[in-house]
């Protein structure tokens, strides 16, 4: 087997240890209810409900790390950032980069293929009012970390949001990574290089920041045109 094979592999096995998972009694009920009750535009569709593993490229060079699937997102879809804004303005810039085979992803059998970079989550089900607990972020925490130790060419990682850059650098810290003693400070388009890693903030693409012009489509591809240039040897 190769090392691309078996990391594939891996990830996969990974993958459905995710979806099985029911630690969280909150959570749990949350998205089940949601997939149960649904949307009227989404009336007619049948919801994933269940935890939403990462996607990508097992070779990837690139990783980024988000909060957690969305209600009517990712937890109708299967698919982390798919079928909501977010998703849209996220796999349009990662397709102008030059890192997605497509702009847009509706769903996970959509032909949606990632080339050198991964996307993954702080948690895996979609939290009440976008607000998980720090017990549950904890008991999430040793998915990220299986992750990023089998996502062995990661060099750059793009944190969505404060919570996602923030998880992102103490999950490298706990695999034994990088180290630090204050947090770094989080910013749109700040890097930080810790160790072999490059560390990028980016801004949510959330209808919070999108709709209100924090954050712009050029901004946003700024981001990914640095990440870029990091991985650049």
């Amino acid at each position: 087997m190769t090392p691309v094979s078996s990391t594939r592999s891996a990830l996969r096995s990974l993958q459905d240890e995710i979806i099985a998972c029911r630690q969280c009694v909150r959570l749990v009920r949350w998205r089940e209810d949601v997939a149960t009750e649904k949307v009227k535009r989404f009336a007619q569709e049948e919801y994933w409900g269940k935890p939403v593993p990462g996607f990508g490229d097992p070779n990837a060079r690139l990783l980024l790390v988000g909060l957690a699937p969305a209600a009517h997102g990712g937890n109708r879809t299967g698919r982390v950032f798919t079928g909501d804004n977010s998703g849209l303005w996220l796999y349009r810039a990662l397709f102008r980069a030059g890192f997605a085979n497509q702009a847009e992803s509706i769903h996970r059998r959509d032909g949606m293929k990632l080339t050198d970079c991964y996307v993954t989550a702080t948690l895996r089900c979609a939290p009440p009012a976008n607000k998980p607990t720090p017990a549950e972020i904890a008991k999430c925490k040793p998915f990220l970390l299986s992750e990023i130790r089998l996502l062995k060419k990661v060099c750059v990682i793009v944190g969505l949001g404060k919570i996602g850059f923030e998880n992102a650098l103490r999950a490298f810290r706990d695999a034994g990574m990088i180290d630090f003693e204050r947090m770094p400070t989080f910013s749109h388009g700040v890097v930080h290089r810790l160790g072999k890693y490059a560390f990028v903030g980016s801004f949510h693409p959330s209808q919070q920041n999108t709709f209100t012009g924090r954050l712009t489509e050029s901004m946003f591809d700024a981001v990914f045109r640095k990440a870029k240039r990091l991985l650049v040897p």
